[in-house]
């Protein structure tokens, strides 16, 4: 039976880093949910890849088709942005196992859809100093970097990841991302385990 495994932090605390050097060294052992939005695609994106970029039209007809597992809509200083995960015919539980980033909300949402012994959850912690001179060095290297949505974001994951909502989760996994390659291993090693 495959196991989903959802890679959870705030913004800027190596989530995807960590996911595509994990998803590189457990090539064929583990395959990437790649998760649907509406927000614009941004430098060195690709199409398919980090997300599907859909047109809210396009959300709608998911919507409509029933398979969509879970869906967050930010109001973002350049209007709504959706994420969403989709059961679009490319998870096979019974034969493979998952990765996917997501949110405390998107978690709740996808242990619902697929249960929760099939989710396994992993939250990545980085101080908040080191994470916000993260964010803003990352936001340098746009060609229109926004200042605004990265505080708006930051600030708003101080709420969303707060202890509490942590322990009402279930988390039982936590790494601290000091070290990337110890992060990674850290992680594989939660994976392997199972």
């Amino acid at each position: 039976m495959g196991k989903i495994y959802v890679l959870l932090g705030k913004s800027a605390s190596g989530k995807d880093t960590i996911a595509k050097k994990v998803m590189k060294k457990m090539e064929g052992k583990l395959h990437p949910i790649v998760p649907y939005t509406t927000r614009p695609i941004r430098d060195g994106e690709e199409n398919g890849k980090q997300y599907y970029f859909v047109t809210d039209e396009e959300k709608e007809k998911l919507i409509e088709q029933g398979v969509v597992v879970e869906m967050r809509t930010y109001q973002t200083v350049n209007g709504p942005w959706s994420y969403f995960t989709v059961d679009d015919g490319n998870i096979d539980l019974e034969h493979n196992d998952y990765l996917i980033i997501g949110t405390l909300e998107s978690l709740v949402k996808i242990q619902t859809y697929f249960t929760e012994e099939r989710v396994v959850p992993i939250y990545i912690n980085v101080d908040d100093g080191d994470r916000l001179m993260r964010a803003i060095q990352r936001e340098k290297e746009e060609e229109h970097p926004n200042y605004k949505e990265l505080c708006r974001r930051f600030l708003a994951d101080e709420n969303d990841y707060s202890e509490e909502n942590r322990k009402s989760c279930n988390i039982h996994n936590t790494v601290e991302n000091v070290d990337l390659d110890q992060s990674v291993e850290k992680v594989i090693a939660i994976i392997s385990k199972r």
